[in-house]
């Protein structure tokens, strides 16, 4: 870790071009040639950007989830794959942790209008029999949305909140490609792409991503302590068939209670709980969006030390994913920011430090052998006014009162 470096928001990822659509008069929109020329120029566009590509432009850490659905969408884009059938994953993991965000990257991917390319369903607003059914009818949302774009990618999220009546729905869907409406008329919808995401097993898969990230540690340690040589510490870890089918398989049996509701599922996706490494990158992502709002909203200029990364990554929690992140950004930064400024202490266009407390530093040197100390409190971050002179000047914040410090007079 290199310590007094200061990181700003102009670190951001490349993004690559969307597809272009040409446009031509309508009698040669869509002659032969016009299509096989059109055909020629998305095949050489997904070979210099393909799907992986982009989707980590957008998506932390989740590599081997990324790599299934790139490799079956692949599948799907070049013709290889069951043309009687729709496309169906199920996603599994905790929450805030990317299932619906790779859905909605994916849509993106496939069509250019996304907002008509993409639906999605809270499953959890069908939890009544009566709702079901609304969906399927006539001008319901599945039905009405699946006309107009017979190959979206359609979402159902959080499908295990769901009426069962959804996995009869489902099956009809996945295993014949159609869905019937409310007055008969049936709609083709082989060619969409259907995901689903559950928190089902999420508290098996994280406790077992975790076990194997510590087992993967030692182990890298004995062999440094071994002098073993050639040694690099690695947070990539792979769940394991005998894990997928012993544990995992047996949960979803008894949820979903249906066999040949699974066995219509092409591809089951595991999203891992984050390694360090991933934590570092969801805390600067987080710290740049608040960096470039304080810059176009304050004209203020947002720097942080390196190791404030580390101490903010202490508050992720496994359960929640990358929005413990979030909170903890905005709990230890963005209510100091927030205070500062009503106190106006920050003049327009200066350039602020987000730093760890002197006497706390020597709480990080050691992170892997917390002290005491360090185990009662977290290190303290503090906000400080960079001169034009290079100089600093700590920040006096008043502290607000703590809401449970309220008294209340009856």
């Amino acid at each position: 870790m290199q310590h007094g470096k200061l990181v700003d928001a102009s670190s951001s990822i490349c993004s690559f071009p969307l597809r272009a659509e040409a446009s031509l008069p309508e009698p040669f929109a869509f002659s032969p040639q016009y299509m096989e020329k059109q055909r020629k120029r998305e095949a050489e566009e997904r070979r210099r950007f393909p799907l992986e590509q982009r989707l980590k432009e957008h998506i932390i850490g989740q590599e081997s989830a990324i790599a299934t659905v790139g490799a079956a969408i692949r599948r799907k884009e070049n013709g290889w794959y069951d043309e009687e059938h729709p496309l169906v994953f199920l996603f599994l993991g905790s929450s805030g942790i990317g299932k619906t965000e790779l859905a909605k990257q994916t849509a993106k991917y496939m069509h250019k209008d996304a907002k008509k390319g993409f639906i999605r369903l809270d499953m959890s607003e069908f939890q009544e029999r009566h709702e079901v059914r609304q969906s399927q009818g006539e001008g319901g949302q599945l039905t009405k949305k699946l006309k107009q774009c017979p190959n979206a990618v359609v979402l159902f999220d959080e499908v295990d909140k769901a009426h069962p009546d959804v996995l009869t729905i489902m099956l009809q869907l996945f295993d014949e490609g159609r869905l019937t409406d409310g007055k008969g008329k049936t709609i083709d919808c082989k060619d969409a792409i259907f995901i689903m995401t559950s928190n089902v097993a999420s508290d098996e898969i994280a406790q077992h991503a975790l076990q194997l990230r510590q087992e993967a540690l030692e182990m890298s340690r004995n062999r440094i302590a071994e002098n073993l040589g050639d040694v690099q510490i690695s947070d990539k870890i792979t769940i394991s068939k005998n894990f997928k089918e012993n544990v995992i398989r047996p949960i979803l049996k008894a949820h979903f209670r249906r066999d040949e509701f699974l066995g219509r599922i092409n591809e089951i996706v595991y999203f891992l709980p984050f390694c360090h490494s991933e934590l570092i990158q969801l805390v600067n992502k987080e710290l740049n969006f608040w960096a470039k709002r304080a810059k176009q909203r304050h004209n203020i200029t947002l720097l942080w030390d390196r190791e404030v990364a580390d101490v903010l990554v202490d508050g992720y929690n496994v359960h929640y994913g990358a929005r413990s992140i979030k909170h903890e950004v905005e709990r230890r930064v963005v209510n100091q920011l927030a205070a500062a400024y009503e106190q106006d202490l920050l003049p327009g266009g200066c350039t602020l430090r987000i730093t760890v407390e002197d006497s706390d530093k020597h709480l990080l040197k050691s992170p892997d052998l917390p002290s005491p100390e360090a185990e009662k409190r977290p290190p303290t971050l503090r906000l400080e006014i960079i001169d034009k002179d290079s100089k600093t000047r700590k920040l006096d914040i008043r502290a607000p009162l703590h809401p449970e410090k309220v008294c209340y007079t009856i």
